[in-house]
């Protein structure tokens, strides 16, 4: 049994463990060579990273917005060029960093001729704006007024606005778009490790939101990945102890079962225990188990 556990490790170490390289960086796009990985590891790891970068990472994002005197998303605003719904669609565009785990309020007060940017917003200082150039709306008269409340919250990948019912009337529902990833792309190529052409190499390119960078987006999903393997990793079959049998497990004839327990040749000692618990009847204590007699009140193994 050793033997054969040191011959297992001594295969497990044999396989090669890829080496991780940046190969270009501009803005909030990535590019990595993952290389080299034993022949089909690259599908199956480019794959996992892809599917966990663009589903499970966590991110902020506006999930509803109320705008001062108006009541549903298909009204129009005095003196503002956009309609609510094409406000709403902005709004969604929105990037966020949140520091907080509770739904937090931002503001929005403007009045005047002018344009609307995401800097006009007053957030808290547990969020932070990252795309503060963002246009929101226009105001076209001296006159004109916006105001709005804007409520963030934190999640993972996408939660459409039609899946928040029950919202009171004036609260505009957002499609929610947590994940700070917008792009992931990989390739899969041959690379050589010595004489040996068999090997994979990946190509990885990541795109993010600029809330996290792409080095952050790739360790995040990496270390998801890592804890969920760790389970199985850990994983011991645990052997569940079979339920002990009543007494008898053979039909229990009518006449025997309503038999007084008095009629038994039991101690006055078991006979007080059972009779205090309303066990009455033979079978009663028939149907039962020895781990259920043993519960009985100062029914003891000598009673059994």
């Amino acid at each position: 049994m050793v033997e054969k556990e040191r011959q297992v490790r001594t295969l497990q170490d044999s396989i090669i463990l890829p080496r991780i390289k940046n190969t270009k960086t501009q803005d909030n796009y990535a590019s990595y060579d993952i290389e080299p990985l034993e022949a089909g590891y690259g599908v199956t790891l480019g794959n996992s990273l892809r599917r966990v970068l663009l589903s499970s990472l966590a991110g902020a994002a506006v999930t509803s917005i109320r705008i001062e005197g108006v009541q549903h998303e298909f009204q129009d605003i005095p003196n503002v060029m956009e309609d609510v719904t094409d406000i709403v669609l902005n709004v969604k565009q929105l990037r966020l960093r949140s520091f907080s785990d509770h739904p937090v309020s931002m503001r929005l007060e403007v009045s005047g001729e002018r344009v609307v940017t995401a800097a006009d917003i007053m957030a808290p200082s547990t969020v932070e704006i990252v795309n503060p150039d963002l246009h929101i709306a226009t105001l076209d008269n001296e006159n004109a007024r916006l105001e709005m409340e804007l409520v963030v919250e934190t999640g993972r990948g996408y939660v459409p606005a039609d899946s928040k019912e029950d919202q009171p009337i004036g609260v505009i529902p957002v499609d929610a778009i947590y994940t700070p990833v917008q792009t992931v792309n990989y390739t899969v190529e041959h690379t050589r490790v010595g004489q040996i052409t068999n090997f994979d190499k990946v190509i990885l390119e990541i795109t993010t939101d600029g809330t996290i960078t792409p080095d952050e987006a790739l360790r995040q999903s990496a270390d998801i990945l890592v804890r969920h393997f760790t389970q199985l990793a850990n994983y011991r079959a645990v052997l569940t102890e079979p339920e002990k049998a009543p007494l008898s497990s053979l039909p229990i004839p009518q006449k025997i079962y309503d038999t007084p327990i008095e009629e038994l040749d039991l101690s006055v000692r078991a006979y007080n225990c059972l009779k205090r618990s309303n066990i009455t009847k033979v079978g009663q204590v028939l149907s039962m188990n020895e781990d259920d007699l043993l519960g009985v009140r100062n029914f003891g193994e000598k009673s059994l």
